[in-house]
């Protein structure tokens, strides 16, 4: 209980999530070119055949959550860093809080988006 509680006063956990998320991310890239490498003449067919295999609709799900969560960091990091008192005066705080609700909502749009389509196939 303790780490934990010291991991988010001190960042150390979205720094920590923000670079696994990223390694998920590259891992999941390479694999993507390793699929369009070994099939060059590659059609809609074999595509779909590649995202109906379950080890691939759960490696994507996998990889889209990694990607939420490095933007949700990566965007909480940025407006927490420049929507400040310096640029926005006195409304930094409500500036900021909108920004991020909007973000969130997005992102959140994003996710259910995706998984709507990977698991409609």
């Amino acid at each position: 209980m303790a780490m934990r509680s010291m991991m988010r006063r001190s960042g150390v956990l979205d720094w920590v999530l923000q670079r696994f998320s990223a390694v998920v991310l590259a891992l999941y890239t390479a694999s993507i070119l390793i699929i369009l490498v070994s099939h060059p003449q590659i059609d809609y067919a074999t595509w779909k055949g590649i995202f109906d295999s379950l080890i691939m609709r759960i490696s994507t799900l996998i990889a889209l959550a990694a990607l939420c969560t490095h933007a949700w960091i990566g965007m909480w990091t940025i407006t927490t860093d420049y929507m400040t008192p310096i640029q926005f005066g006195k409304l930094a705080t409500p500036v900021r809080f909108i920004g991020q609700v909007i973000v969130v909502i997005l992102i959140f749009s994003y996710l259910i988006w995706g998984i709507y389509i990977l698991w409609s196939i």
